[in-house]
């Protein structure tokens, strides 16, 4: 049987292969922290099922381990409250907690930009894992580690606790930061939210740096990697590539009950809808209609407004176009057309394209430069 030394000593050549780990001391961290410590019992899911459903891999059952030790996300709990040792067969639900996966969390804390010395607050302990990386490259004095749900918090301080970590960890809202063990050289986010949270921006100290996911309501994600300028202001860029995190709990979309597509008034669309399905394009329509909730699939889209109520949805036209119905106080196609118009003006361009600046009078997405087209994050 391959234990578990030799499988970890596997990924971590894999993920050196892939130029996931270039820093040779994260390396170490990574061969130094048994995965499934922090991995008792977690949820697989079942292929072909829709909606998706999930059934739980319990510690030590066939490939419990070696799972572990694969690049992928392993889902630890469901609906805010279920666990694997809670399902006695097939259970769905929507994933509220999990272990991401690891070459990205060793690709975070190399792109934040973080050295010895520098105190560092974790927004989202998770299982932990990341955090007990951080802890080892860091020393535990270095860390800070925040979250929201209780139980996942106990779980996640005995599994750091087994690993031979000591870092402080704290129970609470993670939006709020942590005031009182700051201020922070740098503050790392494994929560997605719709726009950076003003005491984040006080807590980091001038010149250190916050990695954090943006997202919303339509599913669209952006890593950015941002400078704080000066208490309450920051500037950064989007890095490349296609980072994803669960929204934090706060700044989760509101409940529906159902969908109930009513009539409005149509028009011809002036863009192929199935353009927002692209992994920038439904970042950009996400920016142009942030209190939107995005369903449907290419050439028909669903736009959702719950508070005001107002649709949007689309469909091919039979002639080789798209008509658009719209109703309600919000023209949402209309936000998105000019958005994505905006944004192939420019060139198409990755989110790598993109900037962001936070100041006193809100928060602006550019393209190009400060000066270039741009939105204004629901803040």
């Amino acid at each position: 049987m391959t234990t578990s030394a030799e499988l970890r000593s596997a990924m971590v050549e894999r993920l050196a292969a892939d130029g996931g780990v270039t820093d040779p001391e994260w390396r170490k961290a990574a061969e130094a922290v048994p995965r499934e410590l922090f991995l008792s019992e977690y949820f697989r899911h079942i292929p072909g099922t829709y909606p998706t459903e999930f059934e739980a891999v319990p510690q030590d059952s066939p490939g419990w381990l070696e799972a572990i030790y694969t690049d992928q996300t392993l889902i630890t709990q469901l609906d805010g409250r279920i666990r694997p040792s809670d399902a006695s067969g097939p259970v769905s639900g929507a994933p509220s907690s999990s272990s991401t996966v690891p070459g990205l969390v060793l690709r975070m804390w190399h792109q934040l930009d973080v050295e010895v010395g520098h105190r560092v607050l974790e927004v989202g302990t998770g299982t932990g894992y990341s955090t007990a990386l951080g802890a080892h490259r860091l020393g535990d004095q270095s860390i800070v580690s925040i979250e929201v749900d209780p139980e996942v918090a106990g779980r996640a301080a005995a599994a750091i606790r087994s690993a031979g970590y000591a870092p402080t960890l704290v129970v609470g809202d993670g939006l709020n930061g942590h005031a009182v063990d700051g201020p922070y050289d740098r503050l790392i986010a494994t929560c997605a939210v719709r726009y950076i949270p003003q005491p984040w921006l006080y807590q980091v100290s001038p010149g250190g740096k916050i990695l954090v996911t943006l997202a919303g309501w339509s599913h669209g994600f952006g890593l950015v990697l941002l400078t704080v300028t000066e208490p309450g202001c920051a500037t950064g860029r989007f890095l490349p590539g296609f980072t994803s995190f669960m929204m934090a709990r706060p700044h989760d979309r509101p409940p529906r009950q159902s969908i109930n597509l009513l009539p409005g008034e149509q028009r011809p669309s002036r863009i192929d809808p199935a353009v927002i399905e692209n992994w920038t394009g439904t970042w950009v329509a996400q920016l142009g209609a942030p209190s939107a909730e995005r369903l449907g699939a290419g050439e028909q889209q669903i736009l959702l407004d719950v508070a005001t109520g107002s649709q949007a949805r689309t469909e091919a036209d039979g002639q080789g176009g798209w008509t658009v119905t719209q109703r309600g106080p919000l023209r949402l196609w209309d936000q998105v057309e000019s958005a994505i118009e905006s944004w192939q003006a420019a060139g198409s361009p990755h989110q790598e394209g993109f900037g962001i600046t936070i100041t006193e009078h809100g928060q602006r997405v550019w393209i190009g430069s400060e000066d270039g087209p741009g939105w204004n994050l629901p803040v």
